[in-house]
């Protein structure tokens, strides 16, 4: 496969959920069989893990709720009425996302200066997260 599509700024918003539209995106692309190869190993782990996580639902529900739902709000209406969580605890789940890796977790901090080589942005100063990294990565900034 050689177009690369990319899915959702990891900062984009659903259901006040941080991430989840990118994890949708790439279920999407994956039952369409157009998630590209770069994508595939880290299908529902990684940030789409910690999503999980976070709501308490698994990767094969949210393959199912996809693959049932022609859009968004059809799945936004499925996460509102099974995923019961706090704006609090959504809020935790941004905060987590938006700060990784915090600045003590030494070894994180050196995957994302190996990630950043990697994407050919190591001279950016303003990249100073993983999410930073992706929307950097994928030409958004």
């Amino acid at each position: 496969m050689s177009e690369l599509i990319y899915p959702r700024s990891p900062r984009e918003i659903m259901d006040g959920w941080t991430y989840l539209p990118r994890y949708l995106d790439k279920i999407r692309l994956h039952l369409a069989g157009k998630l590209h190869a770069d994508y595939q190993p880290n299908l529902g782990q990684g940030f789409d893990g910690t999503w999980l996580k976070a709501a308490g639902v698994t990767h094969e529900q949210m393959i199912e709720v996809v693959k049932n739902s022609l859009t968004d709000g059809q799945v936004c209406d499925w996460v509102r009425q099974h995923v019961k969580k706090t704006p609090a605890e959504k809020a935790a789940h941004r905060e987590a996302v938006e700060t990784y890796p915090p600045p003590e977790d030494a070894a994180a901090q050196e995957r994302l200066a190996w990630r950043k080589a990697q994407a050919g942005i190591a001279q950016r100063d303003d990249v100073k997260v993983f999410i930073d990294v992706i929307d950097a990565d994928e030409q958004r900034s």
